[in-house]
C-alpha cells in the first residue's frame, strides 16, 4: 500500500542521486555530447528549485550556477558616485553648506560662525591703528593686514598653535573675562631684531631649540601692550572697555582661559616690516563678547558706528514740527484724602496764589517756562517771562 507522501520523497531522493552523479561525472572530466541536454535540464530544474532563473550557457556547471545565484544576492559593487554620496563629497555642490553622510558627522564638531558685522569693523579699525602705533614703536615701516576672521573651538585652537610661540593673556576689565594674543616665532625674532638695531634688508635670525630669553620676552611684552591699547581704542566708539595685560606664557596649557569646547573668534593678522615680519592672532571667546553682543549684531552705517547723519537731520526737522500739550499751573498743594472725598458741589478750595504770582508752563512733568497771567481779548493768556532751570537728578 502506497502512502501519498512517499512519491514526493522518492522523487527528491532520485533528484539528489541524479545531481550527485552529474557532479561526479563532471569532476572526473567526463560528459559527452549526449549528456549535455540532460545537464541543461538538470541545471534549469535546480535553478527553479532554489529560486534562481537566469539564462546560463548550456555548458555551465552546477557549481557556477550556484555561485552566480548567490553572487546576485550578496555581492554589490558601488560606483564612484555612490561612494562620494555616501561619504558626503559632491564636487558639483561643494559650495553649499549642507552636507550628508560621514562629512556631515565630521562637520558637526565645527562651530557655526555667528556673523557680527560690527566686530569686523572693530578689527578694521584695529588694523589701521596698529599700522600707526607699531611704526612709532619700532621706528620702521610697518604694514598690518587682516587675513581672516574664523570661529573655532578653544581646545582646537590651542592644539593648532605652532610652537614655539608666545601667548599673551589679557583681561577685559568691564566685561570681566579674558582673551588671548598669540605671537609666532617669526614675529618675535623680527621684533627683537628691529628693536635691537638689526640691519634692514636681512631676514631675522632664528635660533630654534632654546627657550626665549628675558630680553626677548620684555620686548614682545612691550609690543603686546601697544596692541592691547589699540584694541581698547578700536572698541571705544562701540563700548568703552579696557584690555589689561595679565601674563605672558610660552606653553599653551598654561594659557587656558576657557573650556576646550567653548567657541571663540580668532582674528589672524599679518605684520610686515620690509623683509621681516610674522603673524599675530587675536582670540576672543564668545563669552567675553556676550555683554556687547547686541551692539555687535547691529549693521554698520558710516564711520560713526551705527549713526547716519542723513537720518539724524531728517529726525531733527520732524521734531521741530511736533505738536505737544502745554499746561499752565496756577498753584499746587497737598491735601488729605479724606478732605478730597468730602468735597461737594459748591465747596471752595483756597489757592495760595495771588494776582502777582507766577504761572508755570510745563509739558507733562517737565517744567519749561514761567510768566504772568493776564487777559487778551476774550482769552486768558500767559506772558512768558523766563525759562525754568531744571534741577539735575
Amino acid at each position: 500500500m502506497t502512502v501519498p507522501g512517499d512519491d514526493e520523497e522518492i522523487d527528491d531522493d532520485a533528484l539528489a542521486a541524479e545531481w550527485e552523479a552529474s557532479l561526479m561525472a563532471e569532476s572526473g572530466g567526463g560528459g559527452g555530447g549526449g549528456d549535455g541536454d540532460d545537464q541543461d535540464e538538470l541545471a534549469a530544474e535546480w535553478e527553479a528549485m532554489v529560486g534562481g532563473g537566469g539564462d546560463d550557457d548550456g555548458g555551465s556547471m552546477g557549481g557556477d550556477i550556484v555561485s552566480s545565484s548567490s553572487g546576485r544576492e550578496s555581492t554589490r559593487v558601488l560606483n564612484q558616485d555612490e561612494i562620494d554620496s555616501l561619504l558626503g563629497f559632491d564636487d558639483e555642490h561643494e559650495d553649499q553648506v549642507e552636507r550628508a553622510g560621514i562629512q556631515a558627522i565630521l562637520n558637526s564638531a565645527l562651530v557655526s560662525y555667528e556673523r557680527l558685522p560690527m566686530l569686523e569693523v572693530v578689527f578694521d579699525r584695529l588694523v589701521r591703528m596698529m599700522s600707526t602705533s607699531l611704526r612709532n614703536f619700532t621706528s620702521d615701516n610697518v604694514e598690518v593686514s587682516l587675513d581672516n576672521i574664523v570661529s573655532i573651538r578653544f581646545g582646537d585652537y590651542l592644539n593648532s598653535i605652532p610652537l614655539p610661540a608666545m601667548l599673551g593673556v589679557f583681561k577685559a576689565e568691564e566685561w570681566d573675562n579674558y582673551g588671548l594674543l598669540t605671537v609666532d616665532s617669526a614675529l618675535i625674532y623680527s621684533i627683537v631684531d628691529v628693536l635691537l638695531g638689526g640691519r634692514r634688508g636681512t631676514a631675522a635670525m632664528r635660533i630654534e631649540g632654546r627657550p626665549y630669553t628675558t630680553i626677548e620676552r620684555n620686548l614682545v611684552e612691550g609690543m603686546v601692550h601697544v596692541v592691547l591699547a589699540d584694541l581698547s581704542a578700536a572698541f571705544d566708539p562701540l563700548s568703552p572697555v579696557t584690555f589689561r595685560f595679565d601674563r605672558l606664557e610660552t606653553n599653551p596649557r598654561f594659557a587656558t582661559i576657557s573650556r576646550p569646547s567653548n567657541a571663540a573668534i580668532v582674528a589672524k593678522l599679518r605684520i610686515d616690516m620690509e623683509d621681516r615680519g610674522g603673524r599675530l592672532e587675536l582670540l576672543i571667546p564668545y563669552a567675553t563678547l556676550e555683554p556687547v553682543r547686541e551692539l555687535l549684531l547691529q549693521m554698520f552705517m558710516g564711520e560713526k558706528f551705527g549713526r547716519d547723519s542723513i537720518w539724524e537731520t531728517h529726525l531733527a526737522e520732524e521734531l521741530w514740527m511736533t505738536n505737544i500739550d502745554i499746561e499752565a499751573v496756577l498753584d499746587q498743594f497737598v491735601m488729605d484724602l479724606r478732605d478730597i472725598i468730602n468735597l461737594k458741589v459748591g465747596s471752595k478750595v483756597m489757592l495760595n496764589a495771588t494776582p502777582e504770582s507766577k504761572v508755570k508752563l510745563r509739558c507733562g512733568e517737565v517744567p519749561l517756562f514761567s510768566g504772568a497771567m493776564g487777559r487778551l481779548g476774550d482769552h486768558i493768556a500767559v506772558r512768558v517771562e523766563g525759562k525754568i532751570k531744571r534741577e539735575k537728578e
